[in-house]
């Protein structure tokens, strides 16, 4: 593409983003499922089937073409929710937050896999391979930080229940990886007749680790080279290079005496904003003006996943079939195992009854794990079939998550009925009373 129609193409799939969100308002749908709609209007299947050059976009190649901002935007919200975990506040909900994270994150996996191994055994023979089902089970733990996220900030939801969300949510990815890393490993040992401990145990283990610790050094060096700098603009400028570079490295995978060697983006930057928040005496205010400097990239990025969302894998009886079980057994998972986890560790009524809601959105980082399963190189038997659910239930999950996450915060008490406010009236306001003042001095 020339950089004329990769511009008009953004710019136009931007505009699509804000205009729709006007209509969201007024039928109050969170701002996200709007942009999601909009990157599926601008999309391939729709526009895009125009074939007009910067219209929208013409395939999901060229979708894939902006894959880079996805990932800077995938790293903000990291570091946004990052900034979540604050000494103070984890003395209070730390303990509850890691059980509920852990055991909600674990019976979605067991769930799911008992559910899909079964139908394995009932549909007809290879419609539903039983490595296939193994690795569904440990994608099905991975949640959307980023529509969560997104919700959270839009309507200013505030309480007990936001407290413990944003944390188990960045947990909660976490523990997805250790369990797609096993799953993924048992998985292959099945299709291959032999089992690969190293794969299985030392790599996943490793990934974690080596993520918090990089994050964590990025976290120190971030902070010494802050305090270069005064002005509001530089200090701004230094946290958006952070994380920039945060992205970059995490990005590095190798081979060391036969063990693959990687890092998770989203852990990485997760624990560049823990380590930043808990040590920088301006962080609040910093992650005010960065908030203010991602809200393009944001919706950028949404309307982009809407564009990358796959509608043929409608035409395969299997997907639709195994994508609604996929969905029922994994949104059972979620609501159980916050249910019960966080009834077992004393948490208010309101985080007992909610909680399992806000976190069925579903979008990057299960897709991530899909696409490694469907790898030619790497991946498992009937991998494909793993991305096509897997997209199948994005699908849903990233149209209808983000309402339901906004329904639960609302019931929980922990959202404010939406005012008519308008930022440009209240700057003719202050404005007005500005002249006001200095008339009558």
């Amino acid at each position: 593409m020339s950089v004329e129609t990769i511009l008009l193409s953004l710019s136009i799939a931007l505009l699509a983003g804000l205009l729709l969100s006007r209509l969201a308002k007024l039928v109050h749908l969170p701002a996200v499922t709007a942009y999601l709609i909009a990157g599926i209007i601008v999309g391939p299947f729709v526009l895009g089937r125009l074939g007009v050059p910067g219209l929208g976009f013409i395939s999901l190649d060229e979708v894939e073409s902006f894959s880079i901002l996805c990932d800077l935007a995938l790293g903000f919200i990291a570091f946004a929710i990052g900034n979540e975990f604050r000494l103070s506040q984890l003395k209070t909900i730390g303990k509850q937050a890691t059980v509920i994270g852990i055991i909600q994150a674990v019976l979605t996996t067991i769930l799911v896999d008992a559910v899909l191994i079964g139908m394995s055994f009932m549909l007809p023979d290879g419609a539903l391979p039983l490595p296939v089902a193994i690795v569904l089970g440990a994608v099905a733990a991975a949640t959307a930080p980023a529509a969560t996220l997104m919700v959270v900030k839009q309507y200013k939801a505030k309480g007990p229940l936001t407290d413990i969300l944003l944390p188990i949510v960045a947990l909660d990815d976490a523990v997805g990886l250790v369990l797609f890393a096993v799953s993924f490993g048992i998985a292959r040992s099945i299709g291959v007749g032999e089992l690969n401990v190293l794969s299985v145990i030392v790599e996943p283990i490793l990934e974690v680790v080596l993520s918090l610790l990089l994050g964590a050094l990025m976290g120190f060096l971030f902070n010494l080279t802050e305090r270069y700098f005064h002005s509001r603009s530089k200090r701004m400028a230094v946290s958006v290079t952070f994380v920039m570079m945060t992205v970059a490295l995490s990005s590095f995978h190798f081979d060391v005496l036969g063990i693959h060697i990687g890092f998770s983006s989203l852990l990485t930057c997760m624990m560049l904003g823990t380590v930043f928040c808990n040590i920088c005496d301006f962080s609040e205010e910093l992650m005010d003006r960065v908030d203010r400097w991602t809200a393009p990239l944001f919706v950028m990025f949404f309307v982009l996943s809407g564009a990358e969302l796959d509608f043929t894998v409608f035409e395969s009886w299997t997907v639709v079939v195994v994508g609604i079980i996929y969905i029922l057994a994994r949104s059972a998972g979620k609501y159980l195992g916050a249910f019960g986890s966080s009834k077992m560790t004393g948490c208010e009524p309101n985080i007992v009854k909610y909680l399992g809601v806000t976190l069925l959105p579903q979008a990057g980082v299960a897709l991530g794990m899909a696409n490694k399963a469907s790898s030619p190189i790497t991946g498992i038997p009937g991998g494909e079939l793993v991305l096509n659910i897997t997209l199948f239930a994005v699908l849903v999950y990233e149209i209808v998550g983000p309402f339901l996450t906004k329904v639960a915060l609302l019931h929980a008490g922990e959202i404010k009925p939406e005012g008519k406010t308008s930022a440009r009236h209240e700057h003719a306001k202050k404005l007005a009373q500005s002249r006001s003042e200095s008339g009558n001095a």
